[in-house]
């Protein structure tokens, strides 16, 4: 099982079994988000660095970043928004759309290797995604769906995930550097969601070998109490091999279960990181100051 490593330019971060959960902060998205849709329209990239900053700050050890809003230039907002966010931190980035333009409009600012998100199971979206990944030497994440949608049954979206990776090898992208979705749906709409998709990430682990992430905040939409569902649900998946998700990590309550989570299944090496975290109030905010990596813009 081979770790799948990301970077910006002075910093690399291991997805990895044996590793702990790595957190990729979901904020930079202007989708359900009307007010940052607007600034960013309009050319205000203040809340995108605020968000940036505070993410890292919260523990983040890399960001997701989306620029997808109707009738703008997706592609110029996308490749704006790296640079702005490679100004102020140095984690890791998500470059995330499902547009081929924007896509390579954000891998050509991009300062290290970034990771793709995100190329799903159909023909057509292979062959132009993966040639782009392989080009960039960069990580894709795969969504494990194709043409005929989202299956219910995980043995149908596992083989799906098993037909990227082995498409990917076929462009030189080594399964190393495939991060696999295996789409969360919402339990509350979706009993077994659950289920499914604890028992697909054990599959992907044992039998593709793969590093596996999700949209985490979508198995509680609707829900009341949200954040101790999506805290949960995230404590299992780990338990039964899931490596990194997309999630928001200034939820306290979320980011405390994948600590303890780590803590669980071996990754946090003498409890290190919960006691630093969680031994005094004034602990905490130390390392997170320490882990937030903010530069100075240039000039």
């Amino acid at each position: 099982m081979t770790d799948t490593v990301l970077s910006s330019a002075t910093r690399e971060v291991a997805i990895g079994f044996g590793r702990p959960f790595v957190m990729i902060g979901e904020r930079i998205n202007p989708t359900g988000r009307k007010l940052l849709a607007e600034e960013m329209k309009a050319g205000d990239f203040s809340r995108v660095e605020a968000d940036a900053i505070a993410q890292v700050e919260a523990g983040a050890q890399m960001l997701d970043v989306n620029a997808g809003i109707p009738l703008a230039d997706e592609p110029a907002l996308l490749a704006r928004a790296i640079e702005l966010v490679q100004s102020v931190v140095d984690v890791p980035l998500a470059i995330d759309s499902s547009i081929i333009e924007a896509l390579e409009a954000g891998i050509a600012v991009y300062q290290g290797k970034p990771l793709v998100n995100s190329v799903t199971g159909e023909d057509e979206v292979l062959e132009r995604v993966l040639p782009l990944v392989a080009g960039a030497g960069a990580a894709v994440v795969a969504i494990s769906n194709d043409d005929t949608g989202i299956s219910e049954d995980p043995d149908v979206r596992f083989e799906v995930a098993k037909k990227i990776v082995q498409r990917a090898a076929d462009h030189g992208i080594p399964a190393a550097d495939v991060v696999v979705d295996p789409l969360v749906m919402p339990i509350g709409a979706m009993g077994t969601a659950g289920q499914q998709v604890f028992a697909l990430v054990r599959r992907l682990r044992e039998e593709l070998k793969v590093n596996t992430t999700c949209g985490a905040s979508n198995v509680s939409f609707g829900l009341p109490n949200r954040h101790a569902v999506t805290g949960t649900f995230l404590a299992m998946s780990i338990s039964h091999g899931m490596t990194s998700a997309i999630m928001n990590p200034m939820h306290a309550e979320v980011k405390s279960a994948i600590q303890a989570a780590d803590v669980l299944a071996g990754a946090d090496t003498d409890c290190a990181t919960w006691i630093r975290e969680h031994r005094d109030p004034d602990a905490g905010g130390g390392a997170r100051e320490r882990r937030g990596g903010r530069r100075r813009r240039a000039g």
